[in-house]
């Protein structure tokens, strides 16, 4: 017993909801969520993700409909990721102007205009017939230089577009130097750069591969973070603040929450953390077996992150969360 027992009680804080309402430490709110929407080329009716239940692969007239559902959930923004019917050795299809990309962000901010932030997925793994983020060498790896190259000029098309928020997603050394400054050279000053400055080579990404249509084979380790890390990520962050980041991003979430941690502790701009494919997947499959209280998981996960300092939740949730906030 402790000393100061029975006048110590912290039970005292939660007898009741209205109790624990108000002493309530970290709270979420639907304009703090970010929803991930794919849209497919060539497709008449929505196409679903089997390993992501409830997620769909939407068609550009269904993707306007999600904006707008989005729009009166209040949620914070979109993250819009393009399937094209064509990839090659180089990605063309993520800089060709009327690529799906493209299209689909100019279907949305036409759709919603300024009642989201819209955001885009800066990277050519879904456009590479190898599935790689990148161009690649005559030895097979990923050449990051080339790649650069093809990041500026993803960010033009993609900002000529009307996007808000580019999001590079690929761990190119330089990318948010070189993204900025095609940029700024193009006229697109205010658009914003959401940095995925700490991505790790993770297992959780599976069902996300088949969302875009991956082509890939192997992995990707050579360029994103060894799990095995967490102060590399520090310097990542630091590198992006110094070439032009407007915000930044760890991904995955719930398995690298100690990162989200650091990373928040020391950033000078907003953070935000990926809840990724994986994540959604496991609760979605416990829950079908009714493992699991699928909505309280939900809520629990991403007060989690919330909790560890991410400002912004990037989740396929978010309409579901923001139904469980009114």
């Amino acid at each position: 017993m402790s000393a100061e027992f029975p006048y110590v009680r912290p039970r005292r804080l939660r007898r009741s909801p209205a109790m624990r309402r108000l002493v309530a430490e970290t709270r979420l709110h639907p304009a703090e969520l970010i929803l991930p929407l794919f849209v497919r080329e060539g497709v008449s009716e929505p196409v679903p993700v089997s390993s992501m239940p409830g997620v769909v692969q939407h068609t550009r007239d269904t993707l306007r409909k999600a904006a707008v559902e989005a729009a009166e959930a209040g949620l914070g923004g979109l993250m819009l990721f393009g399937v094209p019917e064509v990839q090659d050795a180089v990605g063309s299809e993520g800089t060709n102007p009327d690529g799906i990309l493209q299209q689909a962000i100019r279907d949305v901010v036409s759709e919603v205009g300024d009642s989201l932030v819209i955001m885009s997925d800066l990277c050519l793994d879904e456009y590479t017939d190898h599935g790689h983020c990148g161009v690649l060498a005559a030895d097979g790896s990923v050449d990051n230089d080339a790649t650069l190259e093809r990041y500026a000029e993803m960010a033009r098309v993609q900002a000529d577009a009307g996007v808000h928020l580019v999001g590079p997603s690929g761990m190119m050394d330089g990318q948010i130097g070189v993204i900025r400054r095609a940029l700024d050279e193009a006229g697109h000053q205010d658009v914003g750069i959401l940095a995925y400055t700490a991505k790790y080579a993770s297992a959780f990404y599976g069902p996300f591969r088949e969302a875009v249509g991956s082509s890939l084979k192997g992995d990707r380790k050579s360029y994103q973070q060894d799990p095995a890390n967490a102060r590399e990520s520090l310097r990542e962050l630091a590198q992006d603040i110094a070439e032009g980041a407007d915000m930044v991003m760890v991904k995955p979430a719930m398995a690298y929450l100690d990162i989200v941690r650091q990373v928040a502790d020391a950033s000078p701009v907003p953070v935000s953390a990926y809840q990724v494919s994986g994540e959604y997947a496991m609760v979605e499959a416990a829950a079908a077996n009714g493992w699991i209280d699928r909505e309280r998981m939900i809520m629990e996960t991403l007060t989690s992150i919330r909790r560890a300092g991410a400002e912004q939740i990037l989740t396929y949730w978010a309409l579901d969360a923001a139904a469980m906030l009114k």
